[in-house]
C-alpha cells in the first residue's frame, strides 16, 4: 500500500510542477510579473513562495523542522526575479528538493514523525499537506496564465467544449490500471 502511495505522490506531484512548466512556456518574462492588482501575486511571487517552501519543507526533510530558520518568508513576496531563466532555474531547483526527498522514501517511512512549526506530521500527513499546498498555488499559477493570455491560451486540461471528444477517446480504450498521467 506504501510503495502505491508514494508512486501515486511522486506522479501527482511531477504532473503539478508540468502546469507550472506547461504556463511558464506560454509565457514572456514580463507576463510571468504581471500584477492584477495592487499586493496581489504575481506568478513570479507565487514561484518565489512556492519554491521557499519547497526548499524549507524538503531539506532535511525526516531530521529537521519543515519551517527552517534561515527561510525568510516575508521576502518570498517580494519579486526579484532578473531574468526568466533565473526563475525557472529556481523553480527547478524547489522540485529537485522535493523529488531528492521523496524518491528515497519507502512505506516503513511513512508513519514516522516530522515537524512542521514544532507541529508533528506523519510523513503522510506532512505530503499530504504541500502537495495541497502546491496545488493551490499552482492553480493560480495556471489561472494567471489563462487572464494575460486570453484568447491565446493554450489549454492544459480538457479543452471547453471537447469533453465528449476527450470521453469517446477514453472509452474507446480498454479498462486499464494507470495514473491518470500516464498518457498526456
Amino acid at each position: 500500500m506504501g510503495d502505491s502511495y508514494l508512486t501515486s505522490c511522486i506522479k501527482q506531484f511531477e504532473y503539478y510542477k508540468s502546469l507550472g512548466d506547461k504556463t511558464f512556456e506560454q509565457l514572456s518574462f514580463a507576463e510571468l510579473k504581471t500584477e492584477f492588482e495592487d499586493d496581489s501575486n504575481s506568478i513570479a511571487i507565487i514561484v518565489k513562495h512556492i519554491v521557499g517552501n519547497m526548499l524549507s519543507r524538503w531539506t532535511n526533510f525526516l531530521t529537521e523542522d519543515g519551517e527552517k530558520t534561515w527561510r525568510e518568508r516575508d521576502n518570498e513576496f517580494i519579486d526579484t526575479f532578473e531574468t526568466k531563466e533565473a526563475l525557472t532555474t529556481y523553480w527547478n531547483k524547489g522540485w529537485d528538493c522535493l523529488f531528492n526527498a521523496i524518491k528515497p522514501l519507502t512505506e516503513e517511512d511513512l508513519d514516522s514523525i516530522v515537524y512542521i512549526r514544532n507541529q508533528g506530521h506523519t510523513v503522510t500527513e506532512a505530503i499530504n499537506r504541500q502537495m495541497m499546498h502546491y496545488a493551490y498555488h499552482i492553480g493560480q499559477i495556471v489561472f494567471i496564465g489563462k487572464l494575460i493570455k486570453g484568447d491565446s491560451w493554450k489549454s492544459l486540461s480538457i479543452p471547453k467544449g471537447k469533453s465528449s471528444d476527450y470521453n469517446k477517446n477514453k472509452f474507446s480504450k480498454d479498462k486499464a490500471k494507470q495514473h491518470f498521467t500516464d498518457d498526456l
